[in-house]
């Protein structure tokens, strides 16, 4: 709770200043790009996580007069432009998810044991975790991927997608249920 009203209050000041002088918004970017990069590159691949993610920041600054900081902080409303951003790849997305689910395991390269063991599990279970995400619906697949990815709390997810938090828990239950479901048989089949 603590971090929250701190990351409100740096987040006010950060805004207090940039409506002042606009060539200040680039502390927002330095303070919250590699967050938003991270999360759009999770989602999509890194080239178009480049492009989605400067393209998040052109919009919040297009529409920083907008941004109340009473309603609560920049992190959240940055990730929503970036949702919907992502959005717009949605179909691309999930025909990646099924491209990728038709892929079998791609061969290990040699190095470490330990590498070598974490890239052989991670290469079996591509196949199965692309086919799951890609039956999720949207709403679910954002919002898990939002607490995977982006890291963020149910609050803040309710306030990047503008719903209930109640509905941010009800969609990551049904997300994680459907996900173990399709990889338990997945597994079995496969």
């Amino acid at each position: 709770m603590i971090a929250a009203v701190s990351e409100t209050g740096i987040d006010a000041e950060l805004v207090a200043r940039y409506r002042r002088d606009p060539e200040l918004f680039t502390d927002v970017h330095d303070r919250y790009y590699r967050d938003i990069y991270r999360y759009v590159a999770g989602r999509l691949d890194t080239q178009i996580a480049e492009d989605i993610t400067a393209e998040t920041f052109l919009l919040a600054f297009d529409q920083r007069d907008r941004f109340d900081p009473e309603l609560g902080s920049l992190r959240p409303w940055l990730f929503g432009f970036a949702t919907n951003l992502i959005a717009r790849h949605r179909r691309k997305e999930t025909r990646r998810y099924r491209a990728l689910a038709r892929l079998g395991p791609e061969p290990v390269v040699e190095g470490h044991e330990n590498r070598v063991v974490t890239s052989v599990a991670a290469q079996r279970m591509q196949p199965h975790l692309a086919r799951a995400l890609a039956a999720l619906s949207g709403g679910e697949r954002d919002v898990l991927l939002l607490v995977a990815l982006g890291q963020l709390s149910y609050d803040e997810i309710a306030q990047a997608l503008g719903i209930a938090v109640g509905t941010v828990g009800s969609r990551l239950s049904r997300a994680r249920t459907k996900m173990l479901a399709l990889i338990d048989k997945e597994m079995i089949r496969g």
